[in-house]
């Protein structure tokens, strides 16, 4: 990781301060509200700039990994995201919402870093980023509509043009400028020189965008400060429950260790980015939506880092086999 990447965390939570600090300048709440969209829209470009959606076919090559994963992703995560919000923000829905939103989109581009730290299977690894982005986009919507229709104010219309503006057109014009940049410079020059900068850049964005917000909605946060930290209790379980359930499905589908490494961190990392551009459009009356999202970056970096050691622990101590079908040999 860069220097930006490393400590992005320390980035955002300076932007809240910062944000909460300028919100009380008189002006400064209704530009800064004028201001997220653009900055999401920016970190948006240059997340999907990186992704390459022609490896879509690379991933069925193992099709345990692939298959298990968007299992999870996309059928369990969500069921879970319903029943933590349902244990833990059942009096505040408009959390309780921006937990499902946080829960049903998995990552697209951080997980990445920890999976080569713990030394899992990166090629894999990058190979599922476009099934997660695609699947993303097609069912956020009617995951919204079915499991959160009922705690909030939601037109389907509305939401449907949110995802379109939000993650289509920043989407579209990624996958034009990566191409025009790959026939005018190549494939190397893109790779090499190109691609690094886009994560500095999604970072810094992701920061304005987030210190913005808490610009615009300062008085709400320093009324009720406690709403955030009470958000950041079910996002811990989601990770306890799902690194369980992780080792699990691996014993039982005798993954290696490096596509343990793939796996988890496939199902833990969560796409917060994108979930809070889609709430900041979607939800305009419903500051405490977005605001409850921003809990996800601040989290997500300490924790995956921690799982990220977890992993090499169990490498050092062979806990668990590096090749394929050990575990599947012993069982029999």
């Amino acid at each position: 990781m860069d220097f930006v990447e490393r400590y992005q965390t320390v980035f955002v939570a300076v932007a809240i301060v910062g944000g909460l600090a300028a919100g009380q300048v008189a002006g400064v709440p209704s530009l800064a509200e004028r201001l997220i969209l653009p900055f999401l829209m920016v970190m948006l470009f240059a997340a999907f700039a990186g992704i390459p959606l022609s490896r879509l076919r690379a991933a069925f090559g193992n099709r345990r990994v692939v298959g298990s994963s968007l299992l999870v992703n996309f059928l369990w995560s969500p069921l879970l995201a319903v029943g933590l919000g349902a244990v833990f923000l059942r009096d505040h829905p408009a959390l309780w919402v921006g937990l499902i939103m946080l829960m049903v989109t998995p990552c697209t581009d951080w997980y990445l870093i920890f999976t080569d730290l713990a030394d899992g299977d990166v090629p894999l690894a990058t190979s599922l980023l476009p099934y997660n982005l695609v699947l993303q986009l097609v069912l956020l919507p009617v995951y919204l509509y079915l499991l959160a229709g009922t705690l909030v104010e939601l037109p389907f219309g509305v939401l449907l043009e949110s995802v379109v503006v939000v993650l289509v057109l920043p989407l579209v014009l990624a996958g034009l400028a990566r191409q025009g940049v790959t026939r005018w410079r190549g494939r190397a020059w893109f790779r090499e020189t190109f691609l690094p900068k886009l994560s500095p850049i999604q970072i810094v964005f992701l920061s304005l965008a987030i210190g913005a917000m808490f610009a615009s909605q300062g008085e709400l946060v320093l009324e009720r400060p406690e709403l955030l930290a009470l958000i950041a209790v079910p996002v811990v379980a989601f990770y306890a429950i799902n690194l369980g359930l992780g080792f699990a499905l691996g014993r039982l589908l005798s993954l290696s260790y490096d596509e343990l490494v793939c796996f988890n961190n496939t199902i833990l990392s969560r796409n917060s980015p994108t979930a809070l551009a889609i709430a900041v459009v979607a939800f305009p009356h419903e500051p405490l939506i977005p605001l409850a999202l921003v809990i996800g970056p601040l989290l997500e970096l300490p924790l995956l880092s921690v799982i990220s050691q977890v992993h090499l622990s169990i490498r050092r101590r062979e806990w668990w086999p590096l090749e394929r079908g050990v575990l599947q040999s012993r069982g029999s």
